[in-house]
Parts: structure tokens; C-alpha cells; sequence
């Protein structure tokens, strides 16, 4: 059985669980923390999670782990078939990645742990937040997901980067990514009503206090 480990706060753990509940079938859910302790590292060499434990080895980095999940396990397929509607789908994964959740990311010490960042990490997320999101607009369809028709891995990513990055954008930033990407939140209201995405966010709302405390202190 593979397994993956992670924690319930981490969104990049939240999108690979997600995949794997879609997917269906068995796989371990293994609490674990970010370290850089050797023994850690030899697992997954950045010393991140997720990381997915396979019987042939560990494989770290969220969108790798999505790729192997799609060649090897059952279920519904979340890359279409077609190569260039494959790639679309990718790319959309690759821009939420990092022109969403980066920039927002680094703003993520004043906008949740009552850290301070400066105002030029403010203004270069800012600026990448407001090129990210006018990409994904450009790019999606939201019909009725965000890659066309079918539930897809950008779906999934979408959903635990862009509610984080509203909630930066909105509190440090002077900007409301729904005013000018509204079919975005009608499309998150939607996926998250899903049965197992109520799992996740489930243990997720459950964890966050006590991860924000611990994070504050």
C-alpha cells in the first residue's frame, strides 16, 4: 500500500490527498512534518512534503506526485488523453503554482504567523499575484471546471493555492482577486462541496488552530 506523508494544514498535501481519495483505493495517510534531519532527507531531498512513499522508493514535489498517481493508479483519469489538452492542463498546474501560491506564499509570515514582511516582497507579490491570475483567466474555461469539461489536476491545485492567495491579496495586498475572477470563486464554492473534499478541509479547519499557535509562538 503506498503511503503518503504530510499533514493536514499543508495545502500541497491537501492536493495530493485529494487526488488519491478521487482516485479511489487504499493508501496511508502518514502525519509528518517538513525537516531537515538526515534521516529525513534521504527520503525526500529538500526535506518536503508531501512525499509518497511507493513500494519502489519516496518521490517528493506535489505535480510529480500527481503524474505518477495518474500512470499508476485506477480510477478516473484527471489528464486528459489528448497530448496538447494533457499540456494545457499542466500548465495551468505549473502557473497556480508559481504565480499564485509562490507569491502568496511569501507574505504568508504577516498574513497568518504575526510575522512582518517588507513592503518590497509585498509589491513583487502583488505584481505576480495580478499577472498569475490574469494567466488562469486567460487559460480556463470553467466549463464547468477549470480545464474544460472534466474534473482535473488543476482542479485540485486550484483549490488549495487560490483560497490562500485571496486571503493574502486581501489583507496585505489592496486586492480582491474575485472582483476580477469571479467565475474562480463560483468554481472553488463548487469543488469544495465535493464528498472528499469535505474529508480534507474537514481535518484541515480541525488542525489549523492549533498549527497557527504553534506557528505563532
Amino acid at each position: 500500500m503506498i503511503k503518503l506523508h504530510g499533514f493536514s494544514v499543508s495545502n500541497y498535501c491537501n492536493v495530493v490527498r485529494l487526488a488519491l481519495l478521487e482516485k479511489g483505493g487504499e493508501f496511508e495517510f502518514v502525519k509528518a512534518a517538513s525537516s531537515q534531519e538526515a534521516a529525513f532527507l534521504t527520503k525526500s531531498p529538500m526535506g518536503k512534503i508531501p512525499l509518497l512513499e511507493t513500494n519502489l522508493g519516496f518521490l517528493s514535489e506535489a505535480s510529480v506526485i500527481l503524474d505518477y498517481i495518474e500512470d499508476t493508479r485506477a480510477g478516473p483519469a484527471f489528464y486528459p488523453q489528448d497530448p496538447f489538452e494533457r499540456a494545457r492542463v499542466k500548465q495551468l498546474v505549473k502557473i497556480l503554482e508559481l504565480y499564485i501560491e509562490l507569491p502568496a506564499r511569501s507574505c504568508y509570515p504577516e498574513a497568518f504567523f504575526g510575522g512582518t514582511v517588507s513592503d518590497e516582497v509585498k509589491t513583487k507579490a502583488r505584481e505576480t499575484l495580478v499577472k498569475g491570475v490574469r494567466a488562469v483567466q486567460q487559460l480556463a474555461s470553467f466549463s464547468p471546471y477549470l480545464a474544460g469539461s472534466s474534473k482535473s489536476y488543476a482542479d485540485f491545485m486550484f483549490m488549495y493555492t487560490i483560497d490562500l492567495a485571496s486571503v493574502v491579496a486581501e489583507k496585505l495586498l489592496d486586492l480582491d482577486l474575485w472582483a476580477v475572477m469571479p467565475e474562480g470563486l463560483a468554481l472553488l464554492k463548487k469543488l469544495n462541496s465535493g464528498e472528499h473534499a469535505r474529508v480534507v478541509n474537514g481535518d484541515r479547519d480541525a488542525d489549523l488552530a492549533q498549527f497557527l499557535a504553534a506557528r505563532s509562538a
